[in-house]
């Protein structure tokens, strides 16, 4: 007897509808399982076997000849053991109605409970915009997939279950999509950080703008500090980014229990990372932590350790705000739209420009050292700042540092503003401003134009380097409430380009 049960494959970020093709006969008992399978969904036929006699019914003793189509698609995940259950039971016939307007997702175990999968949502999403409406998946998946619109999702536990439902014995409950609007409470405060005003001032401009930024300083000087309380001055994700979000940690097996993820995520790799963790790979293409980084933050710490070559990897992405992962069987496309935050000492030993500690390094030492970072790489990071060494005044003082929140109201402001300017745009940000929209935008009066020259030669400035600064000037003029860009504005701008030649030579 010929059945036909529906389930999904992933290649990437999108699904593919799979059609679970079985057909029983009366001749030798065997398995036959074609279509392009990957290992783990040929290792299912043992699974499916023990879970189905497990959960009390009889594994078919035919010929069962089971096809994945289409045939030309390679399917990867063991998504598909649930389906493939429920097709050798209804063409056994145990199973009298064909299950036509249900999509199964789920891994068997051997006594027949069904595990958690990855890369539910979007397979769920993709299936969705093929028509499909009703879904069965793992109980442990049931908030992700409810975030799903317009569909019906029934969690389960174990194949029994899935089966008596099917025969119309017992009803499953639905899952209802909730989310939460409960405020985030972090641990880590920007109050916690005594002195270090530009710096917070620095952050407060990048989180306002979506801006890059690198750090510069010794030791001890609260880089690593301020970068990871930098998403606590980050608003909160609309609803379409959280589920962009969400669907890239749910391939990469990172979905915690609250599912939606609703704050923007922070990464922060070891400088040992390759570039393939970086960036994403592998034979069924996973994505890399600059992904997991999407509409959230990428933070490199102690750059100079990360190998050169995994540096250069990160500057297409940073440009097109996606990764191309070339395979065999096709290219995926993972979304890659990070705020890059970098941190590195100015030398080896980190005090060559410390007023507190002697160098031991020598100039050799520390032109290599920083010549590891490429000045491409440099030009794309919007903001760059030296921290100083706190003092003892600014650390043992009674005055009560700006907090977290101060700091985010500040974003929020200028975000508002900047939402308002480009709302018949398909950009949102201010560093996305297009260079043919920079004179619209970011118009200097004559006394700024001068200043601009000047600045321009001084630095030997790129164009990417100049567009940049007027960008972050619009920032600051809209942190100030200000629609004119002033030289006030400009200066400040100037300033956090000013470190390269120090450092970097012209």
């Amino acid at each position: 007897m010929y059945s036909r049960v529906k389930t999904c494959t992933l290649f990437g970020l999108n699904g593919y509808e799979v059609d679970v093709e079985t057909d029983l006969s009366r001749s030798l008992p065997k398995v036959s399982l074609v279509g392009l399978p990957d290992t783990a969904i040929k290792e299912s036929i043992e699974r499916v076997k023990s879970a189905i006699n497990n959960s009390a019914y009889d594994f078919p003793n035919k010929k069962i000849t089971i096809n994945l189509a289409p045939a030309n698609l390679r399917k990867d995940g063991s998504q598909i053991d649930l389906a493939i259950a429920v097709g050798i039971l209804l063409s056994d016939g145990l199973i009298e109605k064909s299950p036509d307007d249900f999509v199964f997702l789920g891994e068997l175990a051997l006594d027949g409970k069904i595990y958690p999968i990855s890369g539910a949502l979007p397979m769920i999403i993709s299936m969705r915009e093929k028509g499909f409406r009703k879904f069965i998946v793992p109980y442990d998946n049931r908030r992700e997939a409810a975030l799903v619109r317009d569909v019906e999702i029934y969690p389960v536990k174990n194949l029994k279950d899935v089966v008596e439902f099917l025969r119309g014995n017992i009803s499953l409950e639905r899952a209802v999509g909730q989310i939460s609007n409960t405020k985030v409470e972090y641990d880590n405060d920007f109050s916690d950080i005594k002195g270090q005003e530009n710096l917070k001032r620095l952050l407060t401009i990048a989180a306002a703008s979506k801006a890059n930024c690198l750090f510069i300083g010794s030791p001890g000087s609260g880089k690593t500090m301020a970068a990871k309380r930098f998403p606590t001055i980050l608003p909160q994700l609309d609803f379409e980014e959280a589920i962009e979000v969400t669907k890239i940690y749910s391939v990469a097996g990172l979905l915690k229990e609250n599912a939606l993820i609703s704050t923007p995520p922070f990464r922060s790799p070891h400088h040992t990372a390759s570039a393939v963790a970086l960036i994403g790979g592998g034979t069924y293409p996973r994505p890399g932590e600059i992904s997991l980084a999407h509409k959230g933050v990428l933070f490199l710490d102690e750059l100079p350790e990360f190998s050169k070559n995994v540096l250069e990897v990160l500057r297409q992405p940073m440009e097109a705000k996606i990764i191309n992962i070339a395979r065999a069987n096709g290219t995926v496309t993972f979304p890659s739209d990070f705020q890059l935050i970098v941190a590195m000492n100015p030398c080896p030993c980190g005090y060559s420009h410390s007023k507190k500690h002697e160098c031991t390094c020598s100039a050799y030492q520390i032109q290599r050292y920083l010549s590891k970072i490429s000045h491409p790489l440099l030009d794309r990071i919007d903001l760059h700042m030296e921290v100083s060494e706190v003092d003892y005044k600014e650390i043992s003082t009674e005055k009560i540092p700006l907090s977290s929140e101060q700091m985010r109201d500040q974003v929020q402001n200028a975000r508002d503003i900047q939402k308002e300017r480009f709302k018949d745009k398909a950009y949102s940000f201010n560093s996305q401003i297009p260079d043919k929209d920079l004179k619209k935008y970011c118009k200097l009066d004559e006394q700024s134009k001068k200043l601009m020259e000047i600045a321009f030669n001084k630095y030997n400035m790129s164009a990417r380097t100049y567009n940049k600064i007027l960008k972050i000037s619009r920032t600051i003029a809209d942190m100030d409430n200000s629609a004119q860009i002033k030289e006030d504005h400009l200066l400040e701008s100037i300033q956090y380009r000013s470190i390269d030649s120090k450092f970097w030579g012209n």
